[in-house]
């Protein structure tokens, strides 16, 4: 068993991320790919600290694939990112060639309560603030390419439809990249006849765009304009889909993400290299970076430390699911995050509160146990538990969740990157190698793809979340019932739902059994793949809280931010 630090030095708890980010002298982005192995022909750099990777990937490499995943998550987070980063760093330290495959940060979160996607303290990912904010422009092109296919449509309603689009069922919904609720349902083309034909729309988040996913899943160029094209926008008159290659839009949506389909490469604080690029959000889409950047770390690397969204219930099954499974990858070894906060906060204690908590802990800790009988006994992977330590934490909390650990046969781990960076995840890092050295990993998946769409639905719902029994409601239900008649039926699911719970209900938390699992409705992506079905209350558009972070954030004359975490 890993048996952790005996003492805890919190080295920049006066600190704040963007103040420890701004104190490390970080290298050219020209040393870091050429450590990393990257020739100059195919290095595109946008300043001195980031870079596009324009070369294509290998579909095949001997790299080892470490997927980093979680417990069900606080509404603050509880660090993915942060250890993902330091176990990179910890791992360059023992000397091994490693790289990072993240995902991008939404302008949401960075916004809104979450925050960013670049890790903490002397774990992150650099230069954060442009990660966090602009970086090198792909969710706008994403956005951009988006909202062209919405006003194409607009535009050809107005002029004739040829298409015959029945405007009651366009599905096709514009985005942006910030949590706004008012835009969730809007009515368009208002002002009279010279503004088109008046109808009912929405946004969805960046994040959540079929663009988005598409773009993760691509393998090149081609294949993404292929995927595009496939893209279902409505229904005509006579119930037939339309797709964008349909309206002819295809290329033009392309030509926009011509330089977005190429990965984007920084650092870490302590020069570990990381390639970043795509952003699906795991609650509301399928919560992985691009396939294009996975497969090139896993080229230039020989350990590639990659994420999955949220709790393992969902970021890691659609990782599997969908991912894995679509791309040809398995994990050679899967670390999952557990805090103290989180299990306190599973079994009962407010998240708002500090002070002693066991009671809750020892009730919190059924739901590790469920994610770790998930990874094992379904998935077939092979754990580590990381306990990424928060000040306050003790030796008495720490010790239950790794005796909780064990009784899997599990190692459990604290790992301390936020206040040490790789150093205090050397004891995470030799375990995970003990893992991803060892043997070959076999793969399992939680459905058939041959399966009926209802039935994969049902599969994951009892066997990844718990729930005794799946009900759909009409809309969702006659959506399936079209859906398996043709020829998506062979697609993967992909359920949208809280992220704090294993079940629909934010509120349920723990290990939930024996209760019913809702299917509100389900929505096509044919570009990217998969079918979206949706669970509860979860909107495609989240909104603000009451005080969200952007009132916090402030600007000198001198360009220089506070306050971005």
């Amino acid at each position: 068993m890993c048996t952790g630090f005996d003492k805890y030095i919190f080295v920049g708890d006066k600190m704040t991320d963007i103040e420890i980010a701004n104190s490390i002298k970080l290298k050219n982005i020209h040393v870091i790919a050429n450590a990393l192995g990257v020739k100059d022909d195919y290095l595109e750099p946008y300043g001195k600290y980031k870079a596009k990777i324009t070369e294509e990937p290998h579909k095949s490499s001997s790299g080892k694939l470490i997927l980093v995943t979680a417990i069900n998550p606080t509404p603050f987070g509880e660090g993915k990112t942060t250890v993902s980063i330091g176990l990179a760093d910890g791992l360059a330290k023992l000397g091994k060639k490693v790289s990072l495959a993240l995902r991008e940060p939404s302008l949401g979160p960075v916004f809104g309560i979450k925050g960013g996607a670049t890790g903490g303290g002397y774990a992150q990912v650099a230069p954060m603030e442009d990660i966090n904010l602009h970086f090198t422009g792909d969710f706008h092109a994403i956005t951009s390419a988006n909202n062209l296919l919405s006003s194409l449509i607009d535009n050809h309603v107005k002029h004739g439809n040829a298409l015959n689009f029945d405007i009651n069922r366009i599905e096709w919904r514009r985005c942006i990249d910030l949590n706004d609720r008012a835009l969730r349902e809007i009515d368009c083309a208002l002002g009279g006849k010279i503004n088109g034909v008046p109808r009912k729309d929405g946004f969805n988040i960046t994040a959540a765009s079929e663009i988005m996913a598409t773009l993760c899943l691509a393998d090149d160029l081609l294949d993404l304009k292929e995927r595009i094209g496939r893209i279902v926008l409505g229904y005509s008159v006579s119930g037939l889909p339309i797709l964008v290659s349909d309206l002819k839009g295809e290329n033009a949506a392309t030509i926009l993400l011509k330089d977005s389909i190429y990965p984007n490469l920084v650092q870490t604080l302590e020069g570990t290299p990381a390639i970043i690029h795509g952003g699906p959000f795991a609650n509301i889409a399928h919560g992985c970076n691009s396939i294009r950047a996975t497969r090139l770390s896993m080229q230039y690397s020989d350990y590639t430390i990659t994420e999955a969204g949220f709790g393992a219930d969902l970021g890691a099954e659609k990782f599997l699911d969908i991912k894995c499974r679509g791309a040809g990858l398995k994990p050679n070894a899967v670390v999952l995050v557990a805090t103290v906060r989180a299990l306190k906060y599973n079994g009962g204690f407010d998240k708002n509160s500090s002070g002693p908590g066991i009671i809750e802990l020892k009730k919190g800790l059924a739901n590790l146990e469920g994610h770790l009988d998930n990874l094992i006994n379904l998935f077939g992977v092979k754990p580590v538990v990381a306990i990424n330590k928060f000040k306050g934490d003790t030796i008495e909390e720490i010790n239950l969740i790794k005796d909780s650990a064990e009784v899997f046969n599990v190692p459990a781990c604290v790992a301390e990157c936020w206040a040490f960076g790789g150093e205090g995840c050397l004891e995470l890092a030799e375990n995970v190698l003990k893992i991803a050295d060892g043997s070959d990993p076999v793969l399992n998946f939680a459905y058939d793809l041959k399966a009926t769409l209802q039935e994969k639905i049902i599969s994951v719902a009892r066997r990844v979340y718990g729930a005794s029994s799946v009900h759909f409601e009409e809309k969702a239900f006659n959506k399936l019932e079209h859906f398996s008649k043709s020829i998506y039926s062979d697609l993967p699911v992909c359920i949208a739902k809280t992220q704090y719970s294993f079940s629909q209900d934010p509120k349920l938390l723990g290990r939930p059994h024996n209760f019913t699992f809702n299917i509100r409705d389900v929505q096509l992506r044919a570009g990217a793949g998969f079918i979206v079905a949706i669970a509860g209350d979860i909107m495609l558009m989240p909104g603000l809280a009451q005080q969200p972070a952007a009132l916090s954030m402030h600007i000198d004359n001198s360009g220089n931010i506070s306050g971005l975490f």
